[in-house]
Order: structure tokens, then C-alpha cells, then sequence
């Protein structure tokens, strides 16, 4: 029964673990995420937290407790720079473990450990990124294709001049079977009111 021990050993001694999650913990800062086994995870999780909570407060004595742990004084330098930004409006919970799977060879659970973003911000997915694309490049068909009114004004033409300008609609002309069927009105109209025009030579020859 192991009441009252706190921690997981790791099949190491307590020097060679320490050692482990000192360099393990100087990794993680340096490249904002790595990848090792669960248990391994869930141990520097707490002491990656710490380191954090360190820099957050960000005086002399904090510097000097980190670079008791953090192996590279490069490293300890861009944590406290970044960390009040990084983490100002977050109380804990600055990391987070994503499983993997087993692990080819010996089947051994695999996780990866990573900082969390600033607050606020997150990260675009493959379907977010997909889905600005299709809107990207609808709206440049969009832009692209030209209304009417856009054709007429590039091409120089007024389009209100075009719809004053239009021929007008041709008239329906009369059949020619009505025009046939029709009676000679004018005809005989005319024939009545033409007045014989002779000449007196020719009345006085008669």
C-alpha cells in the first residue's frame, strides 16, 4: 500500500526523475508543446504550472526559484517575458494533454503536452480554414462577374440613354385579305367629283 506518497516514481530513482522532469519542463518552454507517455505528462504538468505562476510574478526571487528547475537561463528569460501576456487572464490551467494513442513498438500510451494560447484567441481548425476559403472565393466570382449596368458604364453607354434610345415597337400591319375584301370608297369617291376638262376646240369639232 503506498498511502501517503504522492506522485508516480516512473521506474526511476528520485535524482534520475528529477533530473527527467527538469529537462522535460526546460523543453516544453522552449517549444510550447512536446510528446511523451501519459504519466510522464501528468507529472510535469504541475511543476510546468509552478514555473508559470513564477513568471507571472515576475520579481528577483521568482527568477532565481525557476532557474532552480529550468535548466537554460535563455529559456527562463523568454518564459517570464512572454508569461504575463501569454496568461494574464487565466488563474491555472495554462496546459493541456492530448492523447494520442499507443505507442508503435511497445504499445506505451502516448500524450502531448502544450501551452495554451493566449485568452481569447483560438486557433483556426481545417474546417474553419476550408470554410473562409469557399467564402473567399465566392466573393471573388462575385466581384469579378459585372452586372449589366456595369457592362454598359465600362463599355461608355448610359444605360437610361439605352431604354430612351430603343427602336420603338413595330406596328401591326393589316392583312392582305382585308385589304382585298376592303371597298373601293376613295376610288369611287374620287370618280364622282372629276369634272370633265375639254377643251372649246374640241366642242366646236363635235
Amino acid at each position: 500500500m503506498r498511502h501517503r506518497k504522492a506522485g508516480r516514481r516512473l521506474s526511476r530513482e528520485t535524482s534520475h526523475r528529477q533530473a527527467m522532469l527538469r529537462n522535460m519542463v526546460t523543453s516544453l518552454f522552449e517549444h510550447d508543446r512536446i510528446q511523451t507517455t501519459d504519466a510522464k505528462a501528468k507529472e510535469l504538468r504541475p511543476l510546468a504550472e509552478k514555473m508559470i505562476t513564477l513568471a507571472k510574478r515576475g520579481d528577483l526571487h521568482a527568477r532565481r526559484q525557476a532557474l532552480e528547475i529550468i535548466r537554460s537561463p535563455k529559456v527562463a528569460q523568454k518564459l517570464f517575458n512572454l508569461a504575463k501576456e501569454q496568461f494574464d487572464g487565466r488563474e491555472g490551467g495554462y496546459t493541456r494533454i492530448i492523447k494520442i494513442g499507443p505507442r508503435l513498438g511497445d504499445a506505451a500510451p502516448i500524450s502531448i503536452i502544450e501551452l495554451l494560447p493566449k485568452a481569447g484567441i483560438k486557433k483556426d481548425s481545417k474546417k474553419s480554414k476550408g470554410k473562409a476559403k469557399k467564402k473567399q472565393k465566392v466573393a471573388e466570382t462575385k466581384s469579378a462577374a459585372p452586372t449589366a449596368g456595369q457592362k454598359s458604364v465600362e463599355s461608355g453607354v448610359d444605360p437610361d440613354k439605352e431604354l430612351l434610345q430603343a427602336p420603338p415597337a413595330e406596328e401591326a400591319l393589316p392583312s392582305t385579305e382585308s385589304v382585298a375584301s376592303a371597298p373601293d370608297t376613295e376610288a369611287g369617291a374620287g370618280s364622282d367629283l372629276v369634272t370633265s376638262t375639254v377643251s372649246p376646240e374640241e366642242e366646236s369639232n363635235k
